[in-house]
Order: C-alpha cells, then structure tokens, then sequence
C-alpha cells in the first residue's frame, strides 16, 4: 500500500499521545469499535463512554445536537479515556471549524462525493501549511491533553479526517476521493448508499451492486494506504466483518434505547 501523503499525517506520523484512543487502536492494527450518539445530554455521553468502546462519534448531522451539547459531549467523552469523533452536517468552513474546536479527535464528513469535496475538508482541517485552519480556542488542546503551543505542533498529523462514502457519485469516484492527501480513512454509510444505488433501505445485503460498490470503496482504501470502517447493526455483524474493516460503528444511542424496550417488552410478552 502506497500513502499518497507528502507530509505526516495519522497513518504514519511518529506523535505518540495516549489519550487518541481510535488512533492509537488503528495505528496498533487492532479495531476500535464507535457508536453515534444523537442525544444533547452530557450525562448519556458519560454512560456511552463507559461502555468499553474505544469512540463515540457525535452525531451532530443527524442527531438533535448543537454547539452547547456537542463542546459538552467532546469534554464528558475525551475526560474518561475515550476518543470524542464528530460527524459534522456538511463541508463548510464554519462547521468544520466550530467542530474542530471543541477538540474532537477526529471528524467524520458525509455525503463526500469527489476528490474535490474531499480536498475542501482536508483544507480546513489542517492548520498552515498544510490547510486553512484558523487557531483561536483555547478549548481543542484540553480534549488531547496538551497545551495549546503543543496540540498546534501535533494536530495536522494526529486528527482524524473521516470521509463518508455513501452515493453512487461518491463509489464513482471512489479511486480519486482515497488518493486525497489528508483523507485518513473511508466510511460507508450503508443506508444511504443502498438508498442511492437500490432505492430502498435498508439493503438486504445480497444484491450484486451494493455488495460490488462496498467492495469498491474498500478496495480503494487499501490500494490507497487509507483505513476502512463501516456502520454495523450490532457486534455480531462487526465481528464476522472484522477481517475487512479497520474501524466499525455500532448502531447507536437512540436505537440502542428504542431496541432495549422492545426486547424486554417482547420477553414479557412470550
């Protein structure tokens, strides 16, 4: 595998921080296990974190979540050892920045669909001379444990930049997307893929064009140096997909809470 990078970047820097547990898991060639949380509460940030999962990937796309929730969730989950990632609800200058300040650990970009979407992320994510990033907060060297001098020297080589894989333009161009320097990792977002390749969700997971555009994108990752991760139901799905994937993220809070109900429910109801 060839990393198509010219300057350090988390697939390869030597910048060792024990508090970047996703990283270090990935780096190590283990597989960190993610979930999404979509609910603004500080306090199911601090029990999700204590769950044994190695992030938790702030769903601030999808998830009822603003700036508030999302600086307190990063500060709750980075607090007890664990990996704050952020899914941020487009490519924006703002948003990435707004993201990138509270400290998070890593972002995790959708509905990137080429290498020019792709590129724009990475611009913003990456401090001079690498990117454009602006430097003002004091608040994203707390969540790594260092100073502001110290995260400001570390930053470019140790965040995570995330990119979702999840249309048909995005599979299409999958081979340039993975070739970005700065892009450090390939996500499917399986729902919305099968909705833009099947029209319909979810997939079944044996129709010939979803299973090849997966293949695809994997394919990609590695030919390009690049991780791989995917969302996943449950552990079960994780576990007999771990050969391929370098990082899942299981399901998350509120299906979590929603299918703990109906299972106790449907007990009682036996």
């Amino acid at each position: 595998m060839a990393i198509n990078n010219t300057y350090p970047t988390p697939a390869n820097t030597t910048i060792s921080n024990p508090r970047l547990r996703v990283l270090n898991k990935l780096k190590a060639g283990e597989t960190p296990l993610t979930t999404f949380l979509a609910f603004p509460s500080v306090r199911v940030a601090q029990i999700v974190a204590l769950t044994g999962l190695d992030g938790v990937v702030i769903d601030c796309e999808h998830g009822h979540i603003g700036d508030d929730s999302m600086h307190n969730a990063v500060a709750a989950i980075s607090a007890l050892g664990v990996s704050p990632l952020i899914r941020i609800r487009g490519i924006s200058p703002d948003i990435i920045k707004r993201a990138l300040d509270t400290g998070a650990h890593g972002l995790l970009v959708p509905m990137v669909n080429n290498a020019k979407e792709a590129a724009e992320v990475v611009k913003y994510s990456k401090f001079p001379p690498q990117g454009l990033r602006g430097q003002g907060s004091a608040f994203p060297a707390i969540a790594h444990g260092l100073t502001t001098p110290e995260y400001m020297l570390s930053a470019n080589q140790t965040l995570l930049t995330m990119v979702q894989i999840e249309t048909k333009e995005g599979v299409e161009n999958v081979e340039e997307i993975a070739a970005t320097p700065g892009v450090d990792l390939l996500f499917i977002g399986p729902n919305d893929l099968a909705m833009s390749l099947l029209g319909y969700v979810p997939a079944r997971g044996d129709e010939p064009v979803f299973l090849e555009a997966i293949e695809k994108v994997i394919s990609a990752a590695k030919r390009h140096g690049k991780w791989g991760g995917r969302m996943v139901n449950n552990g079960a799905m994780a576990k007999e997909n771990a050969s391929k994937y370098n990082l899942f993220a299981i399901s998350g809070d509120t299906k979590a809470l929603g299918n703990w109900y109906l299972d106790q429910i449907d007990t009682f109801n036996q």
